[in-house]
């Protein structure tokens, strides 16, 4: 199997986070190795080796980046927590750029400690982007939206639906601020074809894995490989090419069990499940 243009992997991407004890190193020459021509990375590995020797496996591999991750955190009400945060955001984005990734993640940021103004957060994170565009779009980065499932309201992401999400990219241009469609966070939502069509134009990120019961103790833990849970990847990768997204598609997974095992396994057995259940066969 390889991911050249006629190949069933042509689309496909390892996000980092899948093979989590992988070093930016390892985790290109994973995806050499399993033939997938795209890699999602995070920020910490990344300024482990630095950006520039980043950048240059990255290049020397042949691969290109489908996105980093992770830009947001825009909800701390202080002004000190709001400039620390912008200050933060600003090199995310230069960090994306010169990983050649217009995609950058943003996890907006939970409640801040104490509060329970949930609406208030959801303002902040809508004033942090409106900081944060004019910046992004000079290096050409777009800020990509991440809603994520309830469960993660508090502490992550108080943007927990996808339209709540286009609420705020749609203040923008598309191609300045635009959504993330990640499967666990979004495949509940009795709205997301609506949503999802609504998108046209604006997902600029497409993540797979797959909601898996009972849910293990830590819920950050609780994603499983595309097949082995609730989710129809088929009819949401159907919808989002509809909404005119034909970019990578990102294997994203966070399980203790997949982070144990042998993480060159782990790439075949997703590659696979790629094929076998998120495509059309």
């Amino acid at each position: 199997m390889t991911g050249g243009p006629g190949s069933g992997l042509a689309r496909l991407s390892l996000n980092q986070k899948t093979t989590n004890r992988w070093s930016v190193a390892e985790a290109v020459q994973g995806c050499v190795r399993a033939g997938l021509p795209a890699i999602g990375l995070w920020r910490e590995p990344v300024h482990e080796i630095g950006v520039r020797a980043a950048v240059q496996l990255v290049t020397d591999a042949g691969l290109r980046v489908s996105s980093l991750c992770r830009g947001g955190f825009l909800t701390d009400p202080t002004a000190t927590g709001r400039q620390a945060a912008l200050d933060d955001n600003r090199r995310a984005i230069d960090e994306a750029a010169a990983l050649g990734t217009d995609c950058l993640v943003m996890v907006v940021g939970g409640l801040p400690t104490g509060s329970r103004d949930l609406s208030r957060a959801r303002h902040s994170v809508a004033d942090g982007v409106a900081a944060l565009v004019p910046y992004a779009r000079e290096r050409r980065v777009r800020l990509a939206l991440e809603p994520m499932h309830p469960i993660f309201c508090a502490d992550r992401g108080v943007l927990s639906t996808l339209s709540q999400a286009l609420d705020i990219a749609e203040c923008f241009a598309a191609d300045e601020v635009g959504v993330v469609v990640d499967t666990f966070h979004v495949w509940w939502d009795p709205e997301i074809m609506t949503q999802i069509a609504r998108a046209t134009g604006r997902i600029a990120s497409f993540q797979v894995c797959d909601w898996i019961t009972p849910l293990p103790p830590d819920a950050l833990l609780s994603r499983g490989i595309m097949g082995d849970g609730h989710i129809d990847f088929r009819a949401l990768r159907r919808a989002v090419e509809a909404a005119g997204y034909l970019g990578d598609v990102e294997v994203e997974i966070f399980n203790a069990d997949v982070w144990d095992a042998d993480p060159d396994e782990v790439v075949a057995t997703v590659t696979q499940r790629y094929l076998d259940v998120v495509l059309d066969g």
